[in-house]
């Protein structure tokens, strides 16, 4: 009896690691920690409805040589990030949203690393991003309408020094 041919596809079936898996991971559970020194963080504050922003790349500059007219060379300088953007229904009295005003009103900021974890059907984070020394830069409320029915949404932008992927 000869041995059946590998097929790349039946890895999949047997692998618990989601990087090796056939299905990719859906975008809509998750949560977000706000690590202030030390500090539990509270539940109130790590429910979103949206987190955006989560975005690497590296500028570049154009090198162009004498004589050289058929390229250009592209050297790498930094690695840019874009801003760290959450999105919820307001929470009155939260202590984020009371930090996110002290740091608006007295210009004295107070940095935190904030953690996004993605999590499985079962609850059980499968990737998660660190956002190293974010503060805000934007809070905005959604507008009231006395004619509309809407939920009102808050959002936060951060900025943030360094994102690091980490691998679970």
């Amino acid at each position: 009896m000869a041995d059946e041919p590998f097929k790349y596809k039946d890895i999949f079936k047997y692998t618990k690691n989601w990087a090796l898996r056939a299905v990719p991971p859906v975008g809509f559970r998750f949560g977000v920690l706000f690590l202030f020194g030390g500090i539990i963080p509270n539940p109130i504050d790590c429910r979103f409805r949206k987190v955006s922003g989560i975005c690497s790349s590296i500028s570049t500059r154009t090198l162009n040589e004498g004589g050289q007219n058929l390229y250009s060379h592209k050297l790498p300088e930094r690695v840019q990030y874009d801003n760290l953007v959450l999105e919820r229904g307001l929470v009155v009295g939260s202590p984020l949203v009371c930090e996110i005003n002290d740091t608006m009103s007295s210009f004295q900021f107070k940095p935190a690393n904030v953690l996004v974890t993605l999590l499985d059907e079962k609850a059980i984070p499968i990737s998660a991003w660190l956002f190293r020394n974010a503060y805000p830069v934007k809070w905005k409320v959604s507008d009231l309408d006395a004619d509309s029915n809407t939920v009102v949404i808050e959002t936060m932008e951060l900025a943030y020094q360094r994102m690091q992927a980490i691998r679970i």
